[in-house]
């Protein structure tokens, strides 16, 4: 028991240090070691990085979908780039009334629409998919019931603070969640696959609630239905060139909510002493800015609850798409995507900063609340919990009291807004050199 509590304290400061999910932390301090994958109720726990890209992957592994040339379910690499890659994106939501502002950062292609990225990605993959959308709680209880009856996985959007597990605070009630994925009903509970590891059980009244929350996807449900067996290289081929083509046009376009200008604009609000929405005007006050600062770390860095920036997950991508197509320039981009989420990972440092303890502590708490989660699901509630509680204590009193002053805030906002700069031009340099190297 000692040994195992000395690992998962390990896994944890590695987590807090590299922004890695448990998985990845993990792999590097027990060197060679693959922990064995945990089959609960006939459904295989896999893991993974991004809401909407785990969810697929792993449904699509569970019925038995592979890639002909390989034998291997599709990765999750494969997935997100099918998808049409990535995308970017920046919202800063000031809450006045809760003292709160809450980054929002938009990575993958159409991080906006969901359920349109979902269709999408099957649609490319030549599967079929049950959808269904009621305003009816009823209604929409029954046709998940109807789906876990009959063995099928299926996706569900529940509101991320009332699905209960991560143990968020009342403000950020409503401000969305990716899918999980339901798999079995389970003694009035619905066991859920959100990259955990190990069993995790929603109630069922707690997830019907949650699903009902958010009114953009309202008890939406998606069903895949593949046939099981391999997917033919051709149309593999021909999914990833189409992807790759998309991917290109949208990161590389001109809009500044869902492309490349994106980061530019957040780039010059950091410093803007002019623009209502300059970081400097929105904290002349000081408040609020520990969970701003924290929402930059976890939004960025893959542990966080939306994956993170996905630059390293896309290169995974353009390998894999380079030796499907036999197309090595298709693969010569992924060391710049690579270079681009070092420098993530380097501004998610420099917003929660070493040199500041109280704000360090927060990467300590988030990790230790997210890796429990996804380590021991259920039987790690009470830690998580515990963890939690400190977690937004803290950030709610350095939200009333920044444990920054003024001279070293102005600093922390240049050096953020240096970060973007460095960020902004390596990604440019990587969509022009993928757009040199696509197949016709």
């Amino acid at each position: 028991m000692t040994d195992k509590k000395q690992l998962k304290a390990r896994v944890r400061e590695r987590m807090a240090r590299t922004g890695e999910r448990y998985t990845a932390a993990r792999r590097h301090v027990v060197r060679d070691d693959v922990a064995p994958l945990h089959d609960d109720a006939g459904y295989v726990l896999r893991g993974g990085t991004h809401p909407e890209t785990a969810a697929l992957t792993n449904v699509l592994a569970h019925h038995g979908v592979v890639a002909a040339s390989t034998g291997r379910p599709l990765s999750e690499a494969l997935i997100l780039g099918i998808g049409g890659g990535l995308g970017a994106g920046y919202i800063l939501w000031e809450w006045r009334q809760h003292d709160a502002r809450i980054l929002v950062l938009g990575f993958r292609n159409s991080w906006q629409y969901p359920a349109r990225w979902t269709a999408k990605t099957l649609d490319r993959l030549g599967i079929a998919a049950e959808t269904h959308e009621t305003s009816r709680a009823k209604g929409a209880a029954a046709r998940l019931s109807a789906a876990l009856a009959t063995g099928r996985p299926s996706l569900v959007w529940p509101d991320r603070r009332l699905v209960g597990y991560w143990h968020l605070p009342p403000h950020l009630e409503a401000h969305g969640g990716g899918p999980v994925v339901a798999y079995a009903e389970i003694d009035g509970g619905v066991r859920v696959d959100d990259r955990n590891l190990r069993p995790l059980t929603v109630p069922r009244p707690v997830l019907d609630m949650a699903r009902g929350r958010i009114v953009s996807y309202r008890n939406r449900l998606v069903t895949p239905r593949p046939e099981p067996g391999p997917i033919a290289d051709a149309v593999l081929r021909r999914a990833v060139t189409d992807a790759l083509h998309e991917g290109v046009a949208h990161l590389g376009g001109s809009s500044d909510s869902f492309a490349l200008p994106a980061w530019d604009k957040w780039r010059r609000l950091l410093t803007d002493t002019r623009n209502a929405k300059g970081w400097p005007r929105v904290f002349s006050d000081r408040r609020g800015l520990a969970g701003a600062l924290l929402s930059v770390w976890e939004g960025a860095e893959p542990l966080g609850h939306a994956g993170g920036n996905l630059r390293g997950l896309y290169a995974d991508f353009l390998e894999e798409a380079g030796a499907l197509l036999d197309s090595p320039s298709v693969a010569g981009p992924a060391e710049r995507f690579r270079e681009a989420a070092r420098l993530w990972h380097e501004l998610a440092g420099t917003a929660l900063p070493a040199s500041a303890p109280d704000l360090a502590r927060l990467r300590d708490l988030d990790a230790a609340v997210l890796g429990t989660v996804t380590a021991d699901g259920d039987a790690g509630r009470p830690e998580a919990a515990a963890a939690a509680a400190e977690l937004w204590d803290l950030c709610a009193r350095l939200d009333r009291s920044a444990p920054l002053d003024g001279a070293e805030i102005a600093g922390l906002f240049t050096g953020l807004s240096s970060c973007l700069a460095e960020i902004v031009a390596v990604e440019r340099a990587a969509v022009e050199a993928l757009g040199r190297a696509l197949p016709a």
